[in-house]
């Protein structure tokens, strides 16, 4: 699928990011035969642009959620199925797997995975392993930020909302 200028893509670990240009570029290091997108980072302040060519076949490039789809996967958290892995080392390899797919369902999967997690090890006086924490803020940083592009709020608000559906989970 090739993209225009101004659309909202996902890249890798970049998360949400807006089309800025599509074309060759005139750097050292790029192929003066190949076609590259110049993406804005929507959410990263100290990445200018990131360069990657149409034909990417390393790092996922796809369409951003509609605001459809970002309204579909907050009203199925209830439903989402937490990831109950006790061996860390294989909980890790599930999300890593889950952040390669680079998709807002995983992404969500790990965020309610791990805040279930982390109110339960509070509660028991412990705190959440390093690793846990990583996937949590990055699952959180790169799902946030779609969805409040797609609903066009910030991402404070999309915590709230999401935390809300998460919690109510919890209560009922």
């Amino acid at each position: 699928m090739m993209f225009q200028v101004n659309d909202l893509v996902v890249f890798g670990n970049h998360g949400i990011c807006e089309v800025k240009e599509i074309g060759n570029l005139r750097m050292y290091e790029a192929d003066e035969e190949r076609t590259y997108y110049t993406l804005k980072p929507l959410y990263e302040e100290h990445q200018s642009a990131v360069y990657t060519p149409v034909d990417n076949r390393k790092t996922a490039i796809r369409a951003a959620a509609t605001r459809e789809e970002a309204m579909d996967l907050i009203d199925q958290i209830p439903s989402i199925e937490a990831i109950w892995v006790l061996d860390e080392r294989e909980r890790e390899c599930i999300f890593k797997a889950i952040m390669l797919k680079s998709e807002c369902a995983g992404w969500m999967q790990i965020v309610k995975t791990l805040y279930l997690k982390k109110r339960k090890r509070l509660a028991e006086g412990k705190k959440n392993t390093a690793k846990d924490d990583f996937y949590f803020n990055k699952a959180e940083d790169l799902l946030y930020g779609e969805l409040a592009a797609a609903l066009e709020v910030d991402k404070d608000g999309i915590k709230d909302m999401v935390m809300s559906r998460v919690f109510s989970d919890v209560t009922n």
